[in-house]
């Protein structure tokens, strides 16, 4: 598919551990899908391996023949027990903002369901241009080639490997499950203790590259 974007800088941002701590969210959400289906759930040990898709944890827990159900009825609760408790990550409003600042879009591509995600940004007032859910690692690339981006920011070797695949710059940030020795070995590009550092690295990035 074409490049959609008609902007000179387009820059992707995952979502849980780079932009938000989902940390919360997601373990009272793992705790009320235990106690309604009556399965334990280790949500500690569950909220330390975020960024895979909900469907490969879940199969630590349930037999094969009820991953699909056991993921729908995951999303269905999650608003009501994960959306009130997860914060935002330092940084991550402004990083957004940074980019809209220099004339750029800023679009978030996530593994996460897209109305979930969607919710979170809304109530931390993080205002992307546009959010792209259930895209996981390469997959990930789909969306960053659709709407032209060439930088994308996330805190997996997933999302290294999304970046790269998309041909597009490998920003990484050690917030999630992934330190920089293992972000630096799958090949990040560049990495920033957090995203305060963003805006700053941006500015100096837009310059060098001659977009602004």
């Amino acid at each position: 598919m074409a490049p959609m974007a008609t902007h000179p800088l387009t820059v992707g941002f995952d979502l849980d551990m780079t932009l938000i701590d989902s940390r919360p969210g997601i373990h009272a959400a793992y705790r009320a899908l235990s106690a309604e289906t009556g399965v334990w759930i280790d949500a500690d040990l569950a909220v330390t391996r975020l960024g895979p898709p909900l469907e490969l944890e879940l199969a630590h827990w349930y037999p094969q023949e009820r991953i699909q159900e056991m993921g729908d009825r995951y999303r269905e609760i999650y608003p009501i027990h994960a959306i009130e408790p997860t914060p935002a990550l330092p940084g991550a409003r402004e990083a957004v903002a940074a980019v809209q600042e220099l004339g750029g879009r800023a679009i978030v591509v996530t593994a996460k369901h897209e109305p979930n995600a969607r919710l979170h940004l809304a109530h931390l007032g993080i205002d992307p241009d546009e959010a792209i859910g259930w895209l996981w690692a390469e997959a990930k690339a789909e969306a960053l080639r659709e709407h032209g981006a060439t930088v994308y920011v996330g805190d997996h070797t997933g999302d290294v490997r999304g970046a790269h695949s998309a041909e597009a710059l490998s920003v990484a940030v050690p917030t999630g499950p992934c330190d920089a020795a293992e972000l630096r070995e799958a090949g990040a590009d560049v990495i920033l203790d957090d995203l305060t550092a963003f805006p700053d690295w941006l500015r100096g990035y837009s310059r060098d590259q001659g977009v602004f």
